[in-house]
């Protein structure tokens, strides 16, 4: 095999929590992941030497600040890989927007490259590798509907979430997670999700109980600066959402529908509305790798 085509999915939150500040300064977090059928496209190709990276985005980087040539490399030394690697990157999901875009191409390097060379690599040790990329690069290597917790890292897998339409509606802002967790004020005040309520749930396969115990501890950050993510949960749940929520640190609005006509109807009306320049109608990826 000398290329290989790889799909690397977002993910959206189901709820987010954050528990405490650690001393080392990272925060504890208790959150649902989910995969979604919202993907960029990976193109993976043997190459005489090096690394080589080019995306459709004329602003992402292609060097060593790009996680998706930080994985080649970080394979490259540690399984001294001799041959080089030419990786074309086709973006799609929204950049900066809390989905994972940067972790999931990430992952999609580690797996490609792992097939793309018959490394015989099992998951469990490319999910290793990947924390030293990014805590949600393991996730991504793992995909479907998981418990983290840790930093991010520590994962349990869930039963898969009821399989129903989502849509995706990015704002005009981008979002930094350090300016979001800077920003993060925990105290006795705070009034966190019940991930555990969320969690039976999806055990019991509730799809509006799942939508009804959602919930995202940043939004009380992301959402407080701009006021186009509570205006686009509100347009959606107006038409036809079950609900709407903020993913991580966001600014990326989801909501869970259970038609997808109604679904498609939501998200023209949030493109009319314009308060979201990328807005896509996805469904909900329970495949594990």
């Amino acid at each position: 095999m000398d290329e290989l085509a790889v799909k690397a999915l977002a993910k959206i939150n189901l709820g987010l929590d954050v528990l405490r500040r650690r001393e080392d300064g990272y925060h504890e977090v208790k959150m649902v992941m989910q995969t979604i059928h919202l993907y960029d496209q990976l193109h993976l190709k043997k190459i005489e030497s090096g690394i080589h990276l080019e995306t459709n985005l004329g602003f992402l980087p292609v060097d060593e600040s790009n996680l998706a040539y930080r994985a080649a490399r970080l394979m490259k030394e540690k399984y001294q890989i001799e041959e080089g690697i030419d990786i074309r990157l086709n973006k799609r999901i929204p950049v900066a927007a809390g989905m994972a875009g940067g972790s999931t191409d990430a992952a999609g390097v580690l797996y490609g490259i792992n097939e793309l060379f018959n490394l015989g690599i099992k998951r469990k040790e490319l999910m290793e590798l990947g924390v030293q990329i990014g805590a949600d690069v393991p996730y991504c290597i793992m995909r479907g509907t998981a418990l983290a917790e840790g930093i991010g890292e520590k994962l349990t897998s869930l039963p898969p979430m009821v399989k129903c339409p989502v849509v995706i509606a990015k704002p005009q802002v981008s979002v930094s997670t350090k300016y979001v967790y800077e920003n993060l004020k925990l105290d006795e005040h705070t009034q966190h999700p019940d991930i555990d309520a969320l969690i039976q749930n999806i055990r019991t396969k509730d799809l509006p109980a799942i939508a009804g115990s959602m919930g995202n501890l940043l939004e009380t950050v992301t959402a407080k600066k701009y006021p186009e993510i509570e205006k686009i949960k509100e347009l959606m749940r107006e038409n036809g959402a079950l609900n709407a929520m903020m993913s991580g640190s966001g600014p990326t609005v989801f909501g869970l529908f259970d038609e997808l006509e109604t679904a498609k109807m939501a998200a023209a009306i949030v493109r009319q509305s314009g308060l979201a320049r990328q807005v896509f109608v996805t469904d909900i990826y329970n495949n594990r790798r």
